[in-house]
């Protein structure tokens, strides 16, 4: 609908360091959702790990939208008193694929924080999160082993998400609001660079769909995937050239 062909991504760019106080972070701008990502360091793990002897760390996340990100205000959470049930699923499917980046055994006793904020949504904010919370990981991962906090990365593996749909019977790549709000079938996923399936989100909106239309579905978010993981790589090699004087783990 904006012109893209079916297997096309959005404008995809990466501003680091958006957030001087965190240990990593970025800005990404996808197509006209545009997501900070922050990760913050304390050096404690939950309560769980400790009373059942977990050893290493711990990485969680939290989302939210902010108020002005949608064309009508969206209440901040905190002013009904509870999380958005679409809150809490996201955020937990943030962290969920963040674990699955990293060897928690390496990152010692403490707990990684990534904070997910969307300043303007137009469909995919859950796969700009995730894709841009791997950046801001890796930004912060590389800033503690500058610093002497980590001595072995413990990043494992890249994490990408990307959202798919079925739209007047056409398979479309990476979803806009307007295309998503007419789709027949809704699908978000998150792979490794490994090729590995972290979540796959599949919703029938109208009617069902076959295995066929899920597997060509599945090879082309495979190919978004890999698009998405190259431009992590790029992005996160921007931490080389110029290393900021942010904060690091306390």
């Amino acid at each position: 609908m904006d012109g893209r062909s079916a297997d096309q991504i959005r404008p995809l760019q990466f501003q680091n360091h958006i957030a001087p106080h965190a240990l990593g972070s970025t800005l990404v701008r996808w197509g006209n959702t545009h997501v900070i990502c922050a990760v913050c360091c304390e050096e404690i793990v939950p309560r769980w790990m400790k009373e059942q002897g977990v050893e290493g760390g711990w990485l969680t996340a939290e989302y939210s939208m902010l108020p002005y990100s949608t064309s009508q205000r969206k209440p901040r959470d905190i002013s009904r008193g509870k999380l958005e049930g679409r809150t809490q699923e996201i955020q937990r499917l943030i962290g969920r694929a963040m674990r699955a980046a990293v060897d928690l055994k390496l990152l010692g006793t403490r707990t990684l924080w990534v904070d997910c904020d969307v300043l303007q949504a137009d469909g995919g904010t859950r796969t700009a999160s995730i894709t841009g919370s791997f950046v801001a990981l890796s930004l912060a991962i590389n800033k503690m082993m500058a610093s002497g906090k980590l001595t072995k990365n413990p990043i494992t593996q890249a994490v990408a998400a990307v959202s798919l749909g079925v739209v007047q019977k056409q398979i479309l790549l990476d979803l806009n609001y307007v295309e998503d709000a007419a789709a027949e079938v809704d699908l978000n996923l998150v792979m490794t660079s490994k090729g590995e399936f972290i979540e796959v989100q599949g919703t029938a909106e109208k009617n069902a769909f076959s295995q066929a239309h899920l597997d060509n579905m599945l090879a082309l978010g495979r190919k978004g995937i890999e698009q998405l993981i190259v431009a992590q790589n790029i992005a996160v090699q921007d931490f080389e050239k110029n290393i900021p004087n942010s904060p690091s783990c306390p």
